[in-house]
């Protein structure tokens, strides 16, 4: 199916304005993401064998009391992978949390499904970054109304020791993957990143940034519901895409203890994002969530120093005094 382009929305038929899931729809959006995360397990896994660690990931399925479950797969011990959660979920809720309503109250009393696939995952070495990434659809649902549904997602990159070709890497697979969809799709979703991704109580950015969107559907991008599926998808494959380049290239450089120690602070700064702004984590902690895969994201170890202050010159000064800002990546 050809997918329209913000320039050529207005063309699109009222049957596509009106166009709602099925629920073969949903079928297929969950088989996809249930292969989505079988790949970056095995993806990820490669990455640990090919640097000489024997880690792997060890699934737990689970329920939940209120309807659905998931698949948690985590590795961790690894020689290259410190800790990795990838988690597909596809739950039911029928008391929407405040996190859901307050920002939709359209969606208040409804019956609601969500499913996606999250993952965080903390290397070893200090020079690979920490990466994030998911993508995910809600469906709304009342008995004698069509379904309020929208998309979300993104990934991110959270760097240590960051070197600038890898953040360009990044980057342009982020604009790659949005080209077809819209001139000004990685513009809109790469500004969204930034501003999300934002430690207010520190004023300062997590990494690098990436991609982030929410609530995509028809009424706030124009896009039918098989143009935001296929969105997903170029997401969730876009991920490993950015992802693994970055592995290849700095899964054996050396580091020192100095080095880790930095990067055991830097991690108290991704923790702090998390137990604070995440709206994912404040959607499981609501909506009574399995509280194992909410806080699988944390890093096994993590450190906070009292005011640390790297000396000018340095890359761990460098590291906030230019790579931690907005910037135009693929203009440097």
């Amino acid at each position: 199916m050809s997918m329209p382009t913000l320039d050529n929305q207005q063309n699109l038929t009222a049957a596509d304005d009106a166009a709602t899931p099925t629920n073969d729809d949903i079928v297929r959006v969950r088989e996809f993401l249930v292969d989505l995360q079988a790949r970056i397990c095995q993806a990820l896994e490669a990455q640990e064998r090919a640097g000489g660690g024997n880690a792997t990931f060890v699934p737990d399925d689970w329920e939940r009391p209120e309807g659905g479950g998931g698949r948690s797969s985590v590795l961790a011990g690894g020689k290259v992978i410190e800790k990795a959660g990838v988690m597909f979920s596809h739950i039911h809720v029928h008391n929407l949390p405040a996190s859901a309503t307050a920002r939709h109250p359209h969606i208040a009393g409804r019956k609601a499904q969500a499913m996606g696939v999250s993952l965080v995952v903390h290397p070893t070495n200090p020079n690979v970054p920490t990466s994030h990434a998911n993508v995910r659809l809600f469906v709304a649902e009342a008995a004698g109304e069509e379904p309020i549904w929208w998309f979300g997602g993104g990934f991110d990159l959270t760097p240590f020791y960051p070197v600038l070709e890898d953040c360009i890497h990044w980057h342009q697979v982020c604009h790659d993957l949005c080209a077809p969809f819209g001139d000004n799709v990685y513009a809109d979703f790469k500004q969204w990143c930034d501003e999300y991704f934002h430690l207010r109580h520190r004023d300062e950015q997590r990494g690098i940034g990436g991609l982030f969107y929410d609530d995509v559907n028809t009424d706030s991008r124009g896009w039918d519901f098989e143009t935001c599926f296929n969105f997903m998808q170029a997401v969730g494959n876009g991920y490993l895409d950015g992802i693994l380049p970055i592995f290849e290239q700095r899964k054996n450089t050396p580091y020192t203890d100095e080095q880790r120690e930095f990067q055991l602070y830097r991690r108290g700064r991704y923790v702090e994002y998390n137990l604070v702004y995440d709206r994912g984590t404040l959607f499981g902690l609501q909506s009574n969530g399995r509280i194992e895969s909410i806080l699988v994201s944390m890093p096994p170890l993590a450190s906070w120093h009292y005011r640390l202050e790297p000396a000018e010159g340095t890359p761990e000064f460098e590291l906030t005094d230019y790579y931690l800002k907005p910037r135009d990546w693929l203009a440097s």
